[in-house]
């Protein structure tokens, strides 16, 4: 039988090498039958011989402390390793096993992932509000999904929302700069704890402040949508990720006057483009519509082309087409709730065919205040999440085969007014911002149920209500 004391240290360098297919290696061998270390199965040995474990052995002195029985498992004589059946050892030593655990562990580290080197995804938070100075950025670790410390990377007022130019290294807002309501552009620098933002330019928008902002995929034009203003701005960008100049400004007119104080006016909330980059999106939550509009890239302008309606009273804020670029899902401010539309790629045209709730009524009733904030589509598309604020949710939606939803979890966001959120580029991750509770929590998604759970993992920050992963 094997002793106690060898079983505690092949479990405890187990545990510290972290390498996920050498550890399940090591447990097998440890496992698979405690009166005969020796005894592998053809299946343990093809693991042994895949993880080149016996290449290792061939190379290192610790082989020498081993003594096999018989020539099945290494023979000095005949330089052999391995062969293609199993075989039994005689039981090495408490030292030499210790040996082998320890130098396999450390020799086959750098070949699989580890929580030592798990990447560290570059996080910008755009804000909105006091104790806010401007854009922030910390960083993600890929494998615990634990936050750093979020620091001022860019002084500006009011940075309410970014994007990324499509080949990287540049960063744009929209806030208040010198006084004026602009877009600005930022280029970046480094990673991790030495990511930083160096201000190339800014042009005022020309009407009030914008409220959400989004790059084309060619680099070459940049919208926004002015909230205040009711109207879509586009701008121009040059090669160097500059931005040139103002080539457009349309103004939305009147507003659908179903919900008083809201929608007596147009209210531009949300800009982007089709996966085709031929036509532009902006739902309006004054006039309960989706405008459309033709792209022409080269001159970065638009032209009204049509809209999609949803129900009076919605109150359209964001939008994200499904990843087969068939559906789109539109989130509504007003009454909380998502309509999917059937979209025509050809036309440019989005149909209705569903509208579902993110929070049932009873619940809504409980609460003094109530607005949908985000909306977000998992990168394997089989989940849509929305962030409900006043109810500091966030509603999980799974994706039928014909694009409807179904709900299946609300989570609380360990935070207050849950104004934005992101999903990490694996899917693996979900950042979520508590505006007025200054926070930003982390939780872990399953792939399979496309559930939440919180990881513990949340740091202050002060009023984030934009999450951007850098590319």
């Amino acid at each position: 039988m094997v002793g106690q004391r060898i079983l505690r240290t092949i479990r405890k360098h187990i545990r510290l090498c972290q390498c996920g297919k050498l550890s399940n290696l090591l447990r097998a061998f440890v496992d698979s039958d405690a009166r005969h270390v020796g005894t592998l199965s053809p299946q343990v040995l093809e693991i042994l011989q895949a993880t080149a474990i016996t290449v290792l052995i061939e190379r290192s002195e610790v082989a020498a402390r081993i003594e096999p029985a018989k020539p099945l498992w290494y023979n000095r004589a005949s330089n052999h390793a391995l062969p293609t059946g199993a075989g039994s050892m005689r039981l090495p030593s408490q030292c030499a096993l210790r040996l082998f655990v320890v130098f396999c562990c450390a020799q086959l580290q750098p070949m699989f992932p580890s929580p030592l080197s798990a990447e560290q995804l570059d996080v910008w938070l755009g804000t909105g509000g006091r104790p806010s100075q401007g854009v922030y950025h910390c960083t993600l670790d890929s494998e615990s999904g634990k936050l750093s410390e979020s620091r001022l990377v860019a002084e500006i007022s009011g940075p309410g929302f970014l994007a990324l130019h499509p080949r990287g290294g540049h960063l744009y807002a929209v806030g208040t700069l010198d006084g004026k309501a602009s877009v600005v552009a930022y280029k970046m620098s480094g990673t991790g704890d030495t990511a930083a933002l160096e201000l190339i330019n800014a042009v005022e928008i020309g009407d009030g402040g914008a409220a959400h902002v989004a790059v084309d995929e060619a680099g070459k034009m940049l919208l926004t949508a002015q909230y205040g203003g009711g109207s879509v701005a586009a701008f121009s960008l040059d090669e160097s990720g500059a931005i040139k100049e103002r080539t457009g400004l349309i103004k939305h007119q009147g507003g659908s006057g179903v919900v008083a104080g809201r929608q007596d006016s147009s209210h531009a909330h949300y800009v982007g483009f089709s996966p085709d980059q031929r036509f532009a999106f902006v739902p309006d939550l004054g006039l309960d519509q989706v405008v459309i509009y033709q792209v022409n890239a080269e001159q970065a302008t638009l032209r009204p082309h049509g809209f999609g309606a949803v129900p009076p009273g919605g109150g359209p804020r964001h939008m994200k087409f499904h990843n087969n670029g068939k559906w789109i899902y539109v989130l509504n401010e007003l009454e909380l709730s998502v309509s999917v539309f059937d979209y025509d790629s050809e036309a440019g045209t989005m149909q209705l065919k569903q509208t579902v709730p993110t929070v049932s009524k009873a619940e809504l009733a409980k609460e003094q205040f109530t607005s949908c904030s985000e909306i977000r589509i998992h990168p394997n598309g089989r989940f849509v999440y929305t962030a409900n604020r006043g109810h500091d949710s966030i509603t999980v939606f799974a994706i039928s085969e014909n694009g409807q939803l179904a709900e299946v979890q609300n989570v609380h966001v360990r935070g207050a007014t849950p104004r934005n959120f992101n999903l990490a580029p694996s899917g693996k991750w979900l950042l979520a911002a508590g505006q007025d509770s200054h926070t930003l929590a982390a939780f872990v998604v399953d792939p399979e149920s496309g559930h939440l759970t919180y990881n513990r993992s949340v740091i202050t920050t002060p009023s984030p209500i934009c999450v951007l992963f850098g590319k």
